[in-house]
């Protein structure tokens, strides 16, 4: 019997080890989701707005280290992440970006042409039917607002024209993996817990999206957000 049972468990050991070859970012993307709702209480708003199937671009506010995890977990579909390249190159955490189709980005001062490259492979991704995520201010916010989207933005809508959902997160300003204390990851957790809301809004058809008019509905989807994680109440 005790044979029968082991023989079992291996058995499901290696199909579910089999099926996480095949598409590992499924499997990722889920435990990914469990592991947000340990950490936070969130409300998830629009996702509806995310299309089931086809390209799409996806731009949000900037908030702190834990924001692609709540974008990836909260995504109904998986994202593509555009990143800071030093990021991407972590030694602990870098099998893991390559295996979810992170997209490295680095300034053309620090590495010619790097722009240019990862602005193709943004291109690829998205003739792909693949959805791609972008925080357009580039940096953590210093201050917890919505801070000027780069031109980067502009240069990705020229070359491929699709929808773009605008996103918003609120609630993870002041914790501590934002720089609201002092830098990132510089201290330790203060609570747990905490409401976190991540809002999406209806996306913008191709070729009507500017870099200022998203910047200007993140703010308002922004302060939506706020509202709830201050109050509790939508």
């Amino acid at each position: 019997m005790d044979v029968l049972v082991w023989g079992l468990v291996g058995l499901l050991a290696c199909i579910a080890a089999w099926r996480f070859y095949r598409a590992p970012a499924v499997y990722i993307r889920r435990f990914v989701f469990a592991f947000i709702h340990v950490l936070y209480r969130l409300r998830f708003q629009g996702r509806r707005f995310v299309p089931p199937r086809g390209p799409a671009l996806v731009v949000c506010n900037h908030v702190s280290f834990m924001d692609a995890l709540v974008m990836g977990g909260g995504s109904p579909r998986p994202l593509r992440f555009l990143m800071d390249r030093p990021i991407y190159e972590s030694k602990r955490l870098n099998w893991l970006f390559r295996m979810v189709g992170a997209i490295p980005v680095e300034s053309d001062r620090r590495d010619p042409g790097n722009v240019r490259r990862a602005l193709e492979e943004v291109s690829r991704a998205l003739r792909n039917g693949d959805v791609v995520m972008l925080f357009p201010e580039g940096r953590l916010t210093s201050d917890g607002d919505v801070k000027t989207f780069r031109r980067g933005l502009d240069l990705i809508l020229s070359r491929d024209p699709v929808p773009v959902i605008p996103a918003a997160l609120s609630g993870l300003w002041g914790s501590w993996t934002s720089n609201c204390h002092g830098k990132a990851l510089a201290h330790f957790p203060r609570r747990c817990r905490a409401r976190v809301a991540l809002y999406f809004d209806e996306p913008v058809p191709p070729g009507q999206a500017t870099r200022q008019s998203l910047e200007a509905r993140v703010r308002e989807l922004k302060a939506e957000a706020d509202r709830w994680v201050e109050t509790g109440k939508p």
